[in-house]
């Protein structure tokens, strides 16, 4: 296997042998360094932009669509929104060290219970190397190391990336191996670092449902997962219709690629305006599946609308692609969400207060919206500076995982001399 096995190890036991010495570091010095990552990447931007290139390049002949190589494109304007989030994660309150006086017991004792890194971080994701600096600057702000395997179509780009940031690391008192990169593209390599408990502490896989699939079945190290995003827009009948179209074209059309775009439009069946929001999905050019019995009746639909098939409830299209149906109100909306939905983002548009905070209440997603599109659900637009990705699980973390998420807690408990009887 060419070494694979003492690859994977070298990685995950340089990781663990700084991960106190990163732990330890202050806020100051963590700052100084996220702010010298972001100088590195801005100096090296033209090399990071010529790289990517011949990543598009390869994931072109390779026939990936455009949705993916959109996801995979750098440019100015993405490299300067890597650089901001470095920076705004800098600019945020370090968790490591927060924490709460619990209790004072009768006996004495002072218990408290604090923020801590939780140690050595693995991520494994696909195609978007914006990623590779996200989850960098995140992982050190919370006191963590970082192994990062990203897909073999970025690895030039995660690559270029990861260079400028451990080139800053080093110039700023850090450990270069606090953020490693994983350099071969080996498929084994991931099944190796998996079973590495030893030494890693949590895997962050963040990709498409056979990626998560796949990583959970191997790991023998705890596992966050970042799923599809199945994310619908529920029109209720009250519904304006100036803010049902503009709110269900936004979240399809804005950025189709991402986790937290629509992939399925529920109708109400007696709001008037069905047609309209249709219309103005295919003047986007989006291909619209529609549930043919549920919408037979409704006048004015654009001719050649395709059939949606069951399987197309469950899709994550990631394109220009959306399905439709009517339902009969606002619990059969929240039931199809509930049965069909990957818990990720889901919107209401309705000026029914009752419906609004029904639809609130009961839909089973990390993010539930009302009046408003699902692509705000963003660790940036969060205000957590950036993510290392929206977790669609309920232990530990659930939505945008932030700094926060990338610690856990500690007892402290202060005595005087106090023993137990």
């Amino acid at each position: 296997m060419n070494g694979i096995k003492e690859y994977a190890e070298g990685l995950a036991k340089r990781a663990k042998d700084i991960v106190y010495e990163v732990a330890g570091k202050g806020t100051n010095d963590k700052n100084a360094a996220l702010i010298a990552m972001a100088e590195s990447i801005n100096d090296h931007r033209s090399y990071i932009i010529d790289v990517n290139k011949k990543d598009l390049e390869f994931a072109e002949a390779s026939g990936k669509n455009a949705a993916y190589l959109e996801r995979l494109m750098l440019n100015d304007k993405r490299i300067d929104g890597m650089i901001q989030a470095i920076r705004d994660i800098a600019a945020l309150p370090d968790p490591v060290g927060s924490g709460n006086m619990l209790s004072r017991r009768p006996n004495g004792l002072k218990i408290m219970k604090v923020r801590v890194p939780i140690g050595v971080v693995m991520m494994v994701y696909e195609s978007r190397p914006n990623v590779t600096s996200d989850a960098a600057a995140l992982t050190l702000k919370s006191g963590n190391t970082v192994i990062l395997r990203g897909g073999k179509e970025a690895v030039n780009s995660n690559q270029a990336i990861a260079n400028s940031i451990r080139e800053a690391l080093e110039h700023t008192g850090f450990p270069r191996d606090a953020v490693q990169l994983v350099d071969r593209t080996e498929h084994e390599i991931v099944n190796e670092l998996l079973k590495l408990d030893k030494y890693i502490d949590v895997v962050i896989p963040r990709g498409g449902e056979g990626l998560i699939r796949a990583v959970v079945e191997a790991s023998r190290i705890p596992v966050i997962k970042h799923d599809k995003g199945v994310c619908h827009v529920f029109i209720d009948q009250s519904a304006d219709k100036a803010k049902a179209e503009a709110i269900t074209v936004n979240a399809k059309v804005q950025r189709p690629s991402v986790c937290n775009a629509i992939e399925s439009l529920l109708i109400h069946k007696d709001y008037p305006h069905a047609a309209s929001v249709v219309k103005a999905l295919v003047k986007n050019k989006v291909e619209v599946r529609i549930d043919r019995k549920s919408m037979k009746a409704v006048e004015g639909l654009p001719a050649g609308l395709k059939d949606a098939t069951e399987d197309d409830w469950y899709t994550e299209y990631l394109d220009y692609i959306i399905s439709v149906k009517m339902v009969r109100d606002v619990d059969d909306a929240i039931d199809h969400i509930n049965t069909y939905g990957s818990h990720h983002s889901d919107s209401i548009v309705s000026e029914d207060y009752g419906n609004v905070q029904r639809f609130l209440d009961r839909v089973d997603s990390a993010a539930v919206y009302a009046n408003a599109s699902t692509r705000f659900t963003d660790g940036g637009v969060f205000g957590l500076g950036a993510e290392v990705g929206i977790s669609t699980q309920k232990l530990h973390v659930r939505g945008p995982m932030g700094l926060e998420g990338l610690t856990t807690e500690k007892w402290v408990i202060y005595g005087d001399g106090q023993i137990r009887e």
